[in-house]
């Protein structure tokens, strides 16, 4: 009986033993199996995978590509340290207390200036001449502070010359005055009170407490043809809708602008711009700090015409023997006039009469201009100079462009487009408003490529940081275009007087010709000081000059161009 019990024990121990190892094997085989068809899945898919990255990724010739974004400049994407310290570059002596009424403020009939030495029977061509000039009120009383804006310049009226004198505040209510004497013969002395420290007070208030005095317009137009007009600028709190704004970005500079939504209408169907309203930002105190007969008058002249005799039979300073090359340091005072010509005192300024030896100088050059209108004055006198120069018909807006003038048989090409936002126009397609950021990066440039460009006239009805911020885009697309090709000529023409307004005034211009002059400092560009070309004759001051000017003006460009 045990030894039956005991074949039956290893007989069931046996037949577990071969079930075992069949359920087992069976349980490989299948683990072999599942393990086969999850590679090929995983396989598979890895595969599918890798050709969907392919196809999205590479570029399909037959369907255009949207633009990329591009990758931001690191190196030049900076400001030069003085650009950045805005409380130092744009120092103004403070008015002590608030403005004060209006018969405390400077007047241009009572303040007075006269020579700072005695006066000589004649004077040595090369040397200079000193002024004092006392700020007084309406009551006749010295000014105790400083921070009136005049403009002093010394004028030959019989030679067509003149020079700008300097000015320089003492910040206790008398300025001295200073003028190189460049040519020889009859000079007089003549200064203006452009504005009052008072003035001065109520356009800074304006330029630091206002994000903006005008505002603008923007078309939004639907698939049927129908309109909606709404407000833009700058700031989405400006738009007059600050909770429901349509935000646009430019992709190659950054740059930011807002419109109200319109009621009906999508945010990309924005097809125009134009200009919209200035807004009232003075009180009427500050109107009569700013009206017509206290700005901008001559003040009663103070010092006879004095005489500069000839040296060495030289009727005119020794010019520059240093060519015009980009680069080159700006003196102050950067020129003068002498029969109606500017006279460069930075480098061998060259005139071009001949409508040849313009066409010598352009040819197998193209130029692009781009800024505000009083750049495309520049445009404007050379189609008008030149004959064979043809404009095209871009069937473009005038106002904002592209304009373009070419001349076949010389192979010249001449561009010209305004900025874009902000800017005051005529409706404009949105299309058309290209950033100067934009055009510079589409720039392979070269020896034959000159970019000019003018800025400051569309920005003085916003605060300084605007300007700033643009300033800083551009700066950096100048640096990459002439990092890639150090041979292209880049030329900033300094903005011009003309303005005398709470929305426009020289005093603004002139900070804004601070921040340009910072900002390309420690670049290889050229300067055209519009400012004092500007402010150096006994003419008019107008925000677009007379060709006289222009002429002078484009002439120097042109003596970078071709400096010999």
């Amino acid at each position: 009986m045990g030894m039956e019990l005991r074949w039956y024990r290893e007989q069931w121990v046996l037949v577990t033993y071969q079930m075992t190892r069949k359920q087992l094997q069976a349980s490989a085989d299948l683990f072999i199996t599942q393990s086969k068809w999850h590679k090929i899945v995983v396989v598979g898919l890895v595969i599918a995978i890798w050709i969907l990255y392919i196809r999205l990724s590479w570029p399909d010739r037959d369907v255009p590509q949207s633009p990329r974004p591009r990758p931001a400049r690191k190196s030049s994407g900076s400001l030069p340290h003085e650009l950045s310290d805005l409380t130092h570059l744009l120092y103004w002596p403070l008015i002590p207390g608030d403005e004060g009424e209006l018969l405390a403020s400077t007047s241009p009939q009572t303040s007075t200036y006269c020579l700072r030495g005695p006066a000589q029977a004649s004077y040595a061509l090369g040397g200079s001449l000193e002024a004092i000039l006392v700020a007084r009120d309406h009551r006749g009383r010295p000014k105790t502070h400083g921070g009136d804006l005049f403009r002093a310049q010394l004028l030959g009226p019989s030679l067509k010359a003149g020079v700008p004198g300097d000015v320089q505040d003492l910040e206790n209510g008398t300025y001295l005055l200073s003028f190189p004497l460049l040519w020889a013969g009859q000079a007089q002395v003549q200064v203006r009170l452009i504005h009052s420290s008072e003035a001065v007070g109520v356009l800074r208030r304006i330029w630091r407490d206002q994000w903006a005095t005008v505002d603008f317009m923007g078309y939004f137009r639907g698939p049927t043809g129908y309109e909606e007009i709404v407000t833009c600028n700058i700031n989405p709190l400006l738009t007059g809708k600050e909770e429901s704004t349509c935000h646009y970005r430019d992709e190659d500079s950054g740059e930011l602008w807002f419109c109200a939504r319109p009621p009906t209408l999508p945010c990309d169907s924005l097809v125009g711009h134009s200009s919209g309203q200035y807004w009232n930002v003075t009180t009427s105190h500050e109107k009569a700090l700013l009206v017509w007969n206290v700005t901008d008058k001559v003040l009663p002249e103070g010092i006879s015409a004095i005489w500069v005799a000839e040296e060495s039979n030289r009727s005119l300073v020794l010019p520059p023997k240093q060519l015009c090359r980009p680069g080159i340091p700006g003196p102050k005072p950067s020129g003068f006039y002498y029969q109606g010509v500017w006279h460069s005192l930075s480098c061998s300024s060259r005139t071009f009469s001949m409508v040849d030896s313009i066409l010598d100088c352009l040819a197998g050059h193209v130029i692009h201009m781009m800024g505000d209108s009083t750049l495309r004055q520049w445009w404007e006198y050379l189609r008008d100079t030149v004959p064979s120069l043809k404009p095209m018909d871009l069937h473009a807006t005038y106002q904002t462009g592209p304009l373009m003038a070419v001349e076949t048989t010389r192979n010249i090409v001449l561009h010209w487009r305004a900025h874009s936002w902000p800017l005051r126009s005529f409706r404009t397609p949105v299309a058309s408003l290209h950033s100067v950021v934009r055009e510079l990066g589409g720039l392979a440039g070269g020896p034959h490529t000159v970019v000019v460009l003018g800025l400051g006239a569309h920005f003085t009805t916003f605060p300084p940081s605007i300007f700033v911020q643009r300033l800083a885009g551009i700066r950096a697309a100048v640096a990459a275009l002439l990092a890639r090709e150090p041979h292209t000529l880049v030329v900033i023409k300094l903005a011009n007087t003309g303005y005398k307004s709470v929305y426009g005034s020289d005093w603004f211009t002139l900070q804004m010709n601070r921040l340009l002059r910072a900002a390309f400092a420690d670049l290889r560009v050229a300067f055209v000081d519009a400012w004092e070309m500007t402010s150096s004759l006994a003419l008019r001051d107008s925000i677009h000059p007379g060709r006289l000017i222009v002429r002078n003006e484009v002439d120097f460009l042109l003596s970078f161009i071709c400096p010999t």
